[in-house]
Parts: structure tokens; sequence; C-alpha cells
């Protein structure tokens, strides 16, 4: 599902994260989701990551964005 441009944190929320229980945000989403969720390519969201633009939870080898992190960055632009 790619979706073009950029969306509205609303329209993040409105968005339905994979797994997620109805009514619940997640606090944190995969690499993977976070590009659903955005729209925003895999090596851009890296970019992001390493900028300080997102804040990121390592647990064990795999990477997590935090979600809050994802709002704030559609905020801010």
């Amino acid at each position: 599902m790619k979706r073009e441009g950029r969306e509205s944190a609303a329209g993040m929320a409105a968005t339905r994260v994979p797994d997620a229980e109805p009514g619940l945000e997640p606090i944190c989403v995969r690499i993977a989701t976070a590009v659903k969720l955005t729209g925003i390519g895999r090596s851009t969201l890296y970019e992001l990551i390493g900028a300080g633009d997102l804040e990121t939870v390592k647990v064990g080898r795999s990477t997590f964005v935090r979600y809050d992190s994802l709002k704030r960055l559609f905020e801010r632009r």
C-alpha cells in the first residue's frame, strides 16, 4: 500500500498498524511498518534515523522506530 506525498500525523493515526489492537496506539513499529505507514523510502528512513530526526530502539538484532517520533516528524514538516 504505497502512499503518494506525505501524510499528517492525524492521517497516520487513522492508518491501521499491522497486529495492533483496535483503539490502541503502538509504542514502536518495525522499519518495514514505518515505511508502509509513512510512504517514506527505507533508505530515507535510515537517513532520518542517522540524522537524529527519528528515535529508535534496538531489541536484539531488530530495530524499532518509536511511533510518537514518527508522528512528531510529520508535525514539524
